[in-house]
């Protein structure tokens, strides 16, 4: 699938402020493995929200935070397994690397996997090495920095996987999301649950947060929720009349109109959403095991036979 977008370079990833000492660290564009990341900083040092994909997106990362900051990294979040989140943890050999039990778990079990091959051949990853969280939780933990308040939660359901967490720090009226909300980038729910996200999304939004960090995408206020939200009721719309209809959810895809959603970036992604939320409709419990490499498969079918597009 070819777009303007891949003919010129990306811009370059930045660090704001979003608020006093909280930093986002936001990848452009924020498609297939370009996360967004962020840092707290205090007195005594740093929090940092996520990993990166590869090696050099991650030690530019890191030099970003020294740029800001001489204090040490104390801490690193992740917000769920996936590798745009944690390939990067071993850059952080003297950070406390927190996230939920089944995120450590998911990373042990993948390590650094090969289904990477999916992707654009040309991605340098660099020498990566699979690191999982150590300190472990299965519904919340309050992490402070300085006198500043963050609360780490589970939502206590699968959404973009079985293990998201995000970080809420209500006396700023902050939140980073992780990948339960996408900016401008398809939601991907495929190895999580689509009818979860739905739910999910109602429970982010009763936060009452002001400024979202998303994983994907630029910050954005909380309309942005409303937006993923329809997209995965789209999911489970033509999910239904697929499945009535006797189509494979590749064929569902081929024939459904993206309408609004076909400008978001990796519209192929609705192959993978379409394989989970057939197998809820099959009666699959939310989160439950189902055939990636075949929905990565039927996505790349999707994506005219080549390998899907990766910027990072």
């Amino acid at each position: 699938m070819s777009s303007s977008r891949h003919d010129h370079p990306l811009p370059p990833a930045r660090a704001h402020e979003v608020s006093d000492g909280v930093h986002a660290y936001v990848q452009p564009d924020g498609s297939w493995w370009i996360n967004n990341t962020g840092f707290l900083v205090g007195r005594r040092g740093v929090v940092s929200i996520d990993a990166c994909a590869t090696e050099r997106r991650t030690r530019t990362l890191r030099e970003a935070v020294a740029r800001v900051t001489d204090r040490p990294i104390t801490t690193l979040v992740n917000t769920h397994y996936h590798g745009d989140h944690t390939f990067g943890n071993y850059l952080f050999p003297e950070a406390t690397i927190v996230g939920h039990e089944l995120a450590r778990r998911m990373i042990l079990a993948e390590g650094i996997p090969d289904y990477r091959a999916a992707w654009s051949a040309e991605v340098e990853w660099g020498e990566l090495e699979a690191v999982p969280p150590f300190l472990t939780f299965t519904d919340q933990i309050t992490l402070y920095v300085d006198e500043l308040r963050c609360e780490v939660r589970h939502p206590g359901m699968a959404a973009h996987t079985t293990n998201d967490v995000y970080v809420w720090i209500p006396e700023r009226r902050v939140l980073f999301s992780g990948d339960l909300v996408f900016n401008g980038g398809t939601p991907f729910m495929l190895t999580g649950s689509v009818a979860g996200t739905v739910e999910v999304l109602d429970q982010i939004r009763e936060l009452g947060a002001e400024t979202i960090v998303p994983g994907h995408g630029e910050p954005c206020g909380p309309e942005v929720i409303d937006r993923v939200q329809e997209y995965a009721r789209f999911v489970l719309a033509t999910a239904e009349q697929g499945r009535a209809a006797g189509l494979t959810p590749l064929e569902a895809a081929r024939e459904t109109d993206l309408g609004p959603w076909a400008e978001l970036l990796d519209p192929e992604r609705i192959v993978g959403n379409l394989h989970r939320a057939y197998a809820e409709l099959d009666g699959l419990p939310r989160g439950g095991q189902i055939d990636v490499v075949a929905a990565v498969m039927d996505m790349i079918t999707y994506n005219g036979g080549q390998p899907l597009t990766c910027l990072a």
